[in-house]
């Protein structure tokens, strides 16, 4: 299979299925598109937006319809049918905190205008409070250190990425979740998605 890849140059909604090709080993075209050759590209996407990814010639559009299809493709996505769903349901609930928290994410990135510290208190800090609440709460259930399973998934991708580009703009973001902490380090730790992170192109996010 030819597999190319489209997304912007940093790692943002694109990084979780750049991971999952490093994890299988898989060869795939990471093409990412600058800025002022986006406004040429967006016409050829489905829905006019990126990351989508390019299967023989067909295309996936939505970051994580792509990284559910690469993680069922390449084994990350559970190995039952209710761990599945469960990986799935964890995904979709780091979708709608991301939501939640995009008043405080934008300006932090430099992306848009606004108060940081303003929304940090008022948007990010509650949110995370809830999100990483949550996540704690299958941590401790689990008897593997991963959210769902015996094995890595892509939820546990998901969340190891976000603590990872939250930490940039906020040092101290899990303090006062350490079955999180002990997470991030599980998950970075395994030795393809190390040398990943170690070796692939750095940005801010």
């Amino acid at each position: 299979m030819e597999y190319k890849f489209y997304y912007f140059p940093g790692r943002g909604l694109g990084e979780v299925s750049r991971q999952l090709f490093a994890l299988a080993g898989v060869h795939y075209e990471d093409i990412r598109v600058p800025k002022e050759q986006w406004p040429e590209l967006k016409p050829k996407m489905p829905f006019g937006q990126m990351p989508v990814l390019e299967v023989d010639g067909q295309q996936i559009p939505q970051s994580l319809a792509i990284a559910r299809y690469l993680a069922r493709k390449f084994g990350y996505a559970g190995k039952t049918p209710y761990e599945e769903a469960i990986v799935d349901a964890l995904a979709d609930q780091y979708k709608d905190f991301y939501v939640e928290i995009k008043g405080y994410y934008y300006p932090a990135m430099g992306l848009a205008e606004g108060d940081v510290e303003e929304a940090k208190k008022n948007i990010l800090i509650p949110a995370r409070d809830r999100y990483l609440g949550y996540m704690t709460d299958f941590l401790k259930k689990s008897s593997s250190g991963f959210l769902a399973g015996q094995e890595l998934t892509y939820a546990d991708l998901i969340l190891a990425e976000h603590i990872h580009t939250m930490r940039s703009v906020f040092p101290e973001y899990t303090k006062g979740f350490p079955e999180i902490e002990e997470h991030y380090e599980k998950v970075t730790s395994v030795p393809a998605l190390k040398k990943w992170m170690e070796t692939r192109p750095q940005t801010n996010f």
